[in-house]
């Protein structure tokens, strides 16, 4: 019994431990927002004084509106892209035998190893050949570089997992492969590909490299972009307030999203885990 009662006020000291060291940084960007410049510096765990004035500054001096817009658009047109290719390609990676296909997923891993910057000249060069420079459309498709591996890999691992008797069952009425997809898979992955699709919308929503590089306007750019070209009216004036303003108001978007759906990202993170 006083085992037990210590394991439990141990395990809740963790949880209470791992909570603060992980929810702190974001209510220290909370609280800073809400300070005045020369209260930047001041060591105080809830200003005295709420300067909402950052929240507006930040929409007044720049299209921030247009650039939460962009983001929206390139992260979503990236799931949905990347889902649709990834779909296909992880039936065809664990449903259909052919020769390669063990190295074809090794190769598909390998890309997702490479950093940003060792395929940035090659990608620029391939998005001013299409002509989609400065276009949300270049960012969608540099992004999908980074997005696609990890969705095909875990996609591929669900639908490994799937009972080969559905799939004889709607072959033998005469279902085709498409129809096997769409209508016998599609449903039984409903918690894979919100999973993954969340794990790709974040991943876009937090790209700066591809666009800084990639955008050249203030009204084609994404947030991350446009946070870090914010600076204050004046050489002497500190920006970190309406910094942490745009960062607070870029990141509820994402917890709201991850609130919503977490049954559905425990489901599809663990599903595949084990055979039956």
């Amino acid at each position: 019994m006083k085992k037990s009662l210590i394991s439990r006020i141990a395990s809740l000291i963790a949880v209470i431990g791992v909570s603060v060291f992980s929810l702190f940084p974001f209510y220290w960007a909370i609280v800073s927002s809400l300070k005045s410049p020369s209260d930047l510096f001041k060591v105080e765990y809830w200003p005295t004084h709420l300067e909402w004035s950052n929240y507006f500054s930040i929409f007044q001096e720049q299209p921030f509106g247009k650039n939460i817009i962009n983001s929206i658009i390139v992260a979503g047109s990236t799931v949905i892209l990347c889902l649709f290719v990834a779909v296909l390609a992880a039936y065809s990676l664990s449903r259909v035998e052919f020769k390669g296909r063990s190295f074809l997923l090794l190769t598909i891993l390998a890309v997702s190893m490479f950093p940003q910057v060792a395929v940035l000249s090659g990608m620029f060069e391939l998005i001013r050949a299409f002509g989609l420079y400065n276009h949300w459309g270049g960012l969608t498709l540099s992004y999908m570089i980074f997005t696609l591996p990890f969705t095909i890999w875990l996609l591929t691992t669900f639908m490994r997992q799937l009972p080969r008797e559905l799939e004889q069952a709607a072959m033998m009425d005469g279902a085709s492969p498409w129809i096997i997809l769409t209508k016998v898979f599609l449903p039984l992955m409903g918690p894979s590909l919100v999973t993954t699709g969340l794990l790709a919308f974040i991943a876009a929503w937090n790209e700066f490299l591809f666009a800084l590089t990639f955008t050249l306007s203030s009204d084609a750019r994404t947030v991350p972009v446009a946070i870090g070209l914010i600076s204050g009216a004046s050489s002497f004036e500190s920006p970190w307030g309406r910094i942490m303003a745009a960062s607070v108001i870029v990141t509820v978007p994402l917890v709201i999203l991850v609130l919503i759906f977490q049954k559905n990202i425990v489901s599809g993170l663990t599903a595949g885990a084990v055979k039956e």
